[in-house]
């Protein structure tokens, strides 16, 4: 259990917590904080969800092509996961939405940014697999199957390293209050 946690449960702030710095270099109570990162939360969720609208968009329209006829079995399975990524992506980026409005006013909003950030994270890496999906199929309509795999790989290599290992490197320890 984390010290933010312990201290809400004795209602009192412990040295070094977030809480404690929050109040001390920000000058914002709990649910000053709270309302914070969900201003910030909602901010991301509207860049992220712009780009899977357009992904959904474009993956729809794909079976009504006249090549589509000519995919394998394998780039129409793809094609399908890809799509149910994308949505799903839709689905838990769209989710912090409904959690908001079934408990607005209910004084949960502890609860609302908590499993907003949880339905984020699933959706961040669900548009990940549907992008990397995307441009698997993509390279392979256009360079062969070859080509779409090395694609595949370098773009999930690359969304890896942007979206997860840069980010938990540069997290790290928190630093102590100044």
């Amino acid at each position: 259990m984390d010290s933010s946690r312990r201290s809400r449960r004795r209602g009192a702030l412990v040295p070094g917590s977030d809480e404690t710095w929050n109040r001390d270099a920000r000058g914002e109570t709990e649910t000053e904080r709270l309302d914070r990162n969900w201003n910030n939360l909602v901010q991301e969720l509207r860049v992220v969800q712009t780009g899977v609208q357009f992904l959904i968009s474009a993956l729809l329209i794909v079976p009504f092509q006249a090549s589509f006829g000519t995919l394998s079995h394998p780039l129409r399975v793809l094609y399908l996961i890809t799509l149910c990524a994308a949505i799903g992506a839709t689905v838990f980026l769209v989710a912090p939405v409904s959690w908001h409005r079934i408990l607005f006013r209910r004084h949960r909003l502890g609860n609302v940014v908590a499993a907003a950030h949880r339905c984020a994270m699933a959706g961040i890496s669900l548009l990940g697999i549907a992008l990397t999906g995307a441009m698997v199929l993509v390279v392979s309509m256009v360079a062969g199957t070859v080509g779409g795999v090395i694609a595949g790989v370098g773009i999930a290599v690359l969304f890896l390293v942007a979206w997860l290992v840069a980010p938990l490197f540069w997290r790290g320890p928190s630093k102590p209050a100044e």
